[in-house]
C-alpha cells in the first residue's frame, strides 16, 4: 500500500527527474515568456497549486503530473496558436483536477517501478533508481484515460478556463489542431506524434461537443471579431 506521503514523495521525485533530464526554457526564453502569459492566471485547480515549463525537445506533447506540473514541449508551441495551446493545457489540467494524473501515476508505480517490491522504512518511501524512472516514465507515456475520463477532463478545461476569463473555445480549436495534425502525418503517424494522438482520442466526437457547448453559450469564436455575449 502506497500512502499520499509517499506517493507525493514519489511524484516529486518524478517530476526532479524529468526536469532534470530534458532542457527546460529559462525565465527569459521567448517559450517560456510566452507560455507564462498564457497562463496567466490558471494558478491551481482544486487546491492543487499548478507550475509550468517548457522543454526544449523534439517531441510534439505536453502532459500532466498529479502534482499540479504541467510541462509543454518547444516543437507543440511551434505549431499552435495561443488558443489552441490554450485548449491542451485546460484538459491536462482537468486530469489533474479529477485526480487522473494522480491514479495513473498510482498505477504506472505499482506495475513498472515498484514490480520488484522496493521496500519503504519508517513512512517514507524508498527512492527509485534510474532505471526505475525510466520504467515508471514509459509505463506514464502508455498509459491511456478512458472515455469517460476524456469528457470529464474536457468539460473541466472548457468551465476552467472560461473562469479564468480565458474563451473556452480553446477547447475545440485544440482539437481541431490536433485532427489536422493527425491528417497531415497520415497512415501510422511520425513516431514524434503518436502518442499525443494516443492521449486525445475520439477527436471528431469531442470537437463537436466543444463547439456545441461554445455556440450554445453564445460564446464568440476566437478571430470572428464580435464580443463573446454569454446567455
Amino acid at each position: 500500500m502506497l500512502t499520499d506521503e509517499q506517493m507525493a514523495a514519489y511524484v516529486k521525485e518524478y517530476i526532479d527527474g524529468m526536469d532534470a533530464q530534458n532542457p527546460v526554457c529559462d525565465e527569459d526564453d521567448p517559450y517560456t515568456i510566452r507560455l507564462r502569459k498564457l497562463t496567466e492566471g490558471l494558478t491551481s485547480a482544486e487546491g492543487i497549486p499548478l507550475n509550468f515549463k517548457v522543454y526544449r525537445v523534439t517531441e510534439v506533447n505536453a502532459f500532466a503530473c498529479a502534482d499540479g506540473s504541467v510541462r509543454v514541449f518547444s516543437p507543440l508551441m511551434d505549431i499552435m496558436t495561443d488558443e489552441e495551446l490554450l485548449g491542451v493545457i485546460g484538459h491536462e489540467i482537468g486530469h489533474i483536477a479529477h485526480r487522473d494524473s494522480k491514479k495513473a501515476f498510482r498505477t504506472a508505480l505499482l506495475t513498472s517501478a515498484l514490480k520488484e517490491g522496493i521496500a519503504s522504512s519508517g513512512g517514507k518511501a524508498a527512492r527509485l533508481t534510474e532505471s526505475q524512472l525510466g520504467e515508471l516514465g514509459e509505463a506514464l507515456v502508455n498509459a491511456n484515460y478512458s472515455q469517460q475520463q476524456e469528457r470529464n477532463a474536457d468539460d473541466y478545461g472548457y468551465e476552467f478556463l472560461k473562469a479564468a476569463g480565458k474563451n473556452p473555445w480553446a477547447m475545440a480549436l485544440s482539437f481541431r489542431r490536433l485532427k489536422q495534425m493527425e491528417e497531415e502525418a497520415g497512415v501510422g503517424k511520425s513516431s514524434k506524434l503518436n502518442q499525443l494522438f494516443a492521449t486525445h482520442p475520439d477527436l471528431d466526437a469531442r470537437i463537436e461537443r466543444m463547439e456545441e457547448r461554445a455556440t450554445a453559450e453564445g460564446i464568440a469564436k476566437p478571430g470572428t471579431g464580435t464580443e463573446a455575449a454569454e446567455k
